[in-house]
């Protein structure tokens, strides 16, 4: 029910009743609605500069999340960065220093990091710097994996061919030990048995029966098998990696040339053919056209003890019998 308004007038000394038109009572309620409109953007306006809309609050905890989980991924990416090093650090000085390969140069491990701006687009995105660090670290460990998978390939690729290698080169005794007699030789400046000279020994001659089974010393092709006037009866196997193994003075062949031989397996038998004072096997180890001392490679045949005792007696042997 709407109020009834009334107005003094001095004149009349009485209360008269205000009689309000349509257009006047139409400017009111458009005051009103006026100044409540004015009222309410202010307000919303005032809430929404210091509170912000539901919306975006919503996109700054999306945004606050958005980097708590960059961070996160940045300290995880670190973490990887520091075990991809340790595994670089193991690469280069345990397993291509055991299998006597070059390091990968730091050159090849950080290539395509340098030089052009990379990143610049990201540069104009909020929390750049943030944005920027995280993509960085991430294509430098993907990098860095590629280049060490490459390298493992390498690794896996050199212990097959050291297995090769430790199979050829040679680590055995030619004969067994129950079968020779003694070691009448060694290796180094000796007598010659006839001449009565003073000779290098480029091997070590080993005593025993006519007829002892020998064994090639390493996996390798058979070179040589032929008689010669100093050698008798000789073989020359080709172990590779620029190993070969002479037996000489023998009674008789097993194998002939150009056949591939294995550790182990019998190539000949002890005899006293060539310049010889009585039943040995001469034995030689050849690197190139270096000879080694053949007392060094008996290391899968006998202990340290027996390697000991074998190098006292073979110092102390001072004529040969070839």
């Amino acid at each position: 029910m709407a109020k009834t308004k009334y107005q003094f007038n001095p004149e009349s000394v009485s209360y008269e009743k205000v009689e309000i038109n349509f257009k006047t009572r139409l400017v009111n309620v458009l005051k009103h609605m006026a100044s409540s409109s004015v009222l309410a953007i202010f307000m919303v306006v005032v809430l929404f500069y210091f509170f912000g809309s539901p919306k975006e609050r919503s996109l700054e905890r999306e945004n606050q999340r958005l980097i708590n989980q960059y961070s996160l991924l940045n300290t995880k990416l670190q973490q990887v960065q520091t075990v991809l090093s340790d595994l670089e650090q193991r690469d280069d000085n345990i397993y291509r220093v055991i299998f006597e390969a070059e390091p990968i140069h730091s050159n090849i491990r950080k290539a395509g990091f340098g030089g052009v701006n990379r990143y610049k687009h990201l540069e104009s995105m909020d929390n750049a710097e943030l944005v920027i660090s995280t993509t960085k670290k991430l294509d430098q460990v993907a990098k860095s994996l590629y280049v060490q998978t490459k390298s493992y390939d390498d690794v896996e690729e050199m212990v097959r061919n050291k297995f090769k290698m430790l199979s050829a080169i040679p680590a055995i005794m030619p004969l067994a030990i129950k079968d020779f007699g003694r070691i009448s030789a060694g290796y180094g400046w000796r007598i010659h048995p006839i001449y009565k000279t003073r000779k290098f020994h480029d091997g070590m001659d080993f005593t025993g029966k006519i007829g002892t089974p020998i064994y090639a010393t390493g996996d390798g092709v058979v070179k040589t098998v032929r008689k010669e006037r100093g050698y008798g009866k000789k073989i020359v196997i080709d172990h590779g990696y620029g190993y070969t193994t002479i037996y000489a003075h023998l009674d008789s062949y097993r194998v002939r040339r150009g056949q591939k031989v294995k550790r182990g397996e019998i190539i000949g038998e002890l005899g006293n053919t060539g310049i010889s004072t009585g039943p040995h096997l001469h034995y030689e180890v050849r690197k190139g056209r270096k000879t080694l001392n053949p007392i060094n490679y008996y290391f899968n045949d006998i202990t340290a003890e027996e390697y000991d005792q074998m190098v006292a007696y073979a110092e102390n042997t001072g004529q040969t019998m070839d």
